[in-house]
C-alpha cells in the first residue's frame, strides 16, 4: 500500500503546517521545493498536491509551485483543485503532472464526469468527500442529498477508475481513520481506493493495510507528518510491509 504525502498550496507556498506547531524532523518551511525534497528523501514515491486557491476559484492557481515541486522531487505528482473542464485537465497534464484529481464538478455535472473519465482514463482520479455519509461539495462546506457510496457507484458507471475517499469529519488527526467507512466503500466498488483523512499513527496505516486485498491501494497523509506525530519513512515501511 502506497503512503502518499500531501502538500497544500496557497499563494505558491506550502501551507500544511500553518495552524500547528512544527514537530521535530519535519520540514520547517513553507517553501514547496524544500518540503517536496524532504518527503522524497524520506522515501515518498508520489506526492499529492492540493491547489487551495484553485479549488475556490475554479481554475488552477499555483502552477509555479507545482512546476518547482516536480523539478526538484522527480517523482510522480497528483494535482487537484480547480480542474473544472477537460481542457483544464489536459493543460495540467501537459505540464508533467501524472494524474489530475476532480471533485465538486463531478458531483454536480454528470456530463463533465463522463467526458473527463472517458477522455483521460487512468490519469483522472475522482475525489469523493463524505460528510456524515453524504457527498460533500463546495470546499466541504455543503453536502448533496446523495449518499457517498451511491455517488461512487454512479461515477464508476460513468468511467471513474480510481477514487480518493475522504471522511471530512476525520480531517487532520480527528479520531483516526474511519476504517469502517473505507472498508464499506472498497467493498462497494471495483476500482482502487486511496484513503484520506484522520491518519494520526502507524496503527492507522496498519489498519488500512489490512484492506489492501479489497482494493485500498494507498493513503494520503498530511497533518500527522507535518506535526511530527508520524514519521513518513516509518509509515511508508508499514505500508510496504509483507506481514
Amino acid at each position: 500500500m502506497e503512503v502518499v504525502p500531501g502538500i497544500d498550496l496557497l499563494d505558491d507556498k506550502c501551507v500544511c503546517p500553518v495552524h500547528m506547531s512544527f514537530g521535530e524532523n519535519t520540514p520547517h518551511s513553507h517553501d514547496p521545493e524544500h518540503v517536496a525534497q524532504t518527503w522524497a528523501s524520506q522515501g515518498a514515491r508520489r506526492l499529492y498536491l492540493a491547489d487551495l486557491e484553485g479549488a475556490r476559484m475554479g481554475a488552477p492557481q499555483n502552477i509555479k509551485a507545482v512546476n518547482a515541486i516536480m523539478n526538484v522531487a522527480r517523482i510522480p505528482v497528483d494535482l487537484g483543485g480547480g480542474i473544472r473542464s477537460v481542457d483544464s485537465a489536459k493543460r495540467v497534464l501537459d505540464l508533467g503532472v501524472d494524474r489530475v484529481v476532480v471533485g465538486t464538478s463531478a458531483a454536480l455535472e454528470d456530463q463533465f464526469a463522463k467526458e473527463l473519465f472517458g477522455t483521460l482514463g487512468d490519469r483522472a482520479i475522482l475525489s469523493l468527500a463524505s460528510l456524515n455519509g453524504y457527498v460533500a461539495v463546495r470546499d466541504w462546506q455543503a453536502r448533496t442529498d446523495e449518499r457517498a457510496d451511491d455517488f461512487a457507484k454512479r461515477m464508476c458507471d460513468l468511467g471513474a477508475r480510481r477514487i480518493v475517499f475522504t471522511d471530512v469529519s476525520r480531517k487532520g488527526m480527528h479520531g483516526g481513520v474511519n476504517v469502517i467507512a473505507v472498508r464499506r466503500m472498497a467493498k462497494t466498488l471495483n476500482v482502487p481506493i486511496i484513503a484520506s483523512g484522520g491518519v494520526s499513527s502507524l496503527d492507522d496505516i496498519k489498519e488500512l493495510k489490512t484492506l489492501e486485498p479489497l482494493g485500498v491501494e494507498g493513503v494520503i497523509v498530511v497533518t500527522a507528518i507535518y506535526s511530527g506525530t508520524l514519521r513518513l519513512s516509518e509509515a511508508i515501511a508499514a505500508g510496504e510491509s509483507l506481514d
